[in-house]
């Protein structure tokens, strides 16, 4: 059986997260730890990150074993059977394999039906995306119970040759966060309004540029860059940095003044953890108060699509989100692509 969106399904006014979840590997590097493999120190990293540590996976495996337990745990949260997702969407910049997509991958190994399943490619901005694809397929009724991750294992492809690749190896870590979206039981509790952006010029600021399917052929030993330009990220740090204020910025703006609101009137900001910098800048050009906005990315370093359900499962058991708080999500990555998500909890 296919998507069940040809079947007779109530049509929802909003959507809500019904359960959430998160999973993070056991082993923890430091930053006394990495520092001397990339040629930094502690204090460097802290004072322009505020990452003082991350996970690393320590064996073989996938962003799709990684999620797993997330995933559970949000199914259970929820309610919800695995037999009752009506889709899976995965966020990931590291998927298991080139093809299929960790969404079919995830859907064989939870044994859901056979309805869709798909990847979003957006990096750090990927879950935002997804959270509000699974809205519009619940409102437009093709879906009433989605699955939404965002899972990576960035430590497999870090470059760790001294110095090389200080700059964006210090910054990512290991990590998966879930949610189960599904039909609101009122029309004051959900998703209340999204905005998203991209903006292509920027792509190789900040981007992996192989291997490529654009080359012919893909590998060949003759032809390969640097490895520093190839396989690796690569950051123009200060570009970027620059470009996720402005955006993020414009995309909180806008997705309050739509509901007639301000910044201030939002309880909690969920925003992605890529820098602590940039999120301090973005709580400053908006005039937040500190107990407003949650980081946790001194613990876990930037797991790109997996850091917004991290920091809301998180954020969630410290009683830090609870019903009817206004709650706003916002990102900014790679693409350069951006968003944001407004909430009533």
């Amino acid at each position: 059986m296919g998507s069940r969106g040809g079947e007779s399904m109530s049509q929802p006014s909003r959507s809500r997260v019904l359960g959430w979840g998160m999973a993070v590997p056991e082993l923890v590097v430091t930053n006394d730890q990495l520092g001397p493999v990339v040629d930094t120190s502690d204090e460097w990293i802290q004072k322009r990150t505020g990452i003082q540590q991350r996970r690393y996976i320590d064996r073989e495996g996938g962003s799709v074993e990684l999620a797993a337990p997330a995933v559970r745990d949000a199914l259970e949260m929820a309610g919800v059977d695995a037999s009752q997702i009506d889709a899976v969407i995965c966020a990931s910049l590291s998927p298991d394999i080139d093809s299929p997509g960790n969404s079919s991958l995830l859907h064989a190994q939870l044994g859901i039906e056979p309805r869709f399943a798909f990847d979003v490619r957006n990096q750090c901005s990927g879950f935002i995306y997804s959270l509000v694809t699974a809205d519009q397929l619940i409102r437009g009724g093709a879906a009433r119970h989605v699955l939404v991750l965002g899972s990576e294992i960035h430590s497999a492809g870090l470059d760790y040759n001294g110095a090389r690749g200080r700059d964006v190896t210090v910054l990512f870590g290991d990590g998966a966060g879930a949610v189960v979206v599904g039909p609101s039981d009122d029309d004051e509790h959900g998703l209340l309004g999204f905005t998203l952006g991209a903006d292509g010029q920027h792509a190789e600021r900040l981007c992996v540029i192989g291997p490529s399917h654009r080359d012919m052929p893909r590998l060949r030993e003759d032809n390969l860059p640097p490895q520093s330009d190839y396989v690796y990220p690569k950051m123009a740090g200060r570009y970027v940095f620059k470009h996720a204020v402005q955006r993020m910025v414009e995309a909180v703006r806008e997705v309050t003044s739509r509901e007639g609101l301000t910044p201030a009137d939002v309880d909690i900001y969920l925003p992605h953890q890529a820098n602590l910098r940039i999120n301090q800048f973005v709580a400053l050009e908006l005039e937040l108060r500190e107990d407003q906005v949650v980081n946790n990315i001194e613990s876990y370093a930037n797991t790109t699509a997996a850091t917004i359900p991290i920091l809301l499962t998180e954020s969630a058991k410290q009683g830090r989100v609870s019903r009817g708080d206004l709650v706003c999500m916002v990102a900014f990555g790679a693409g350069f692509t951006w968003g944001a998500a407004l909430l009533r909890w």
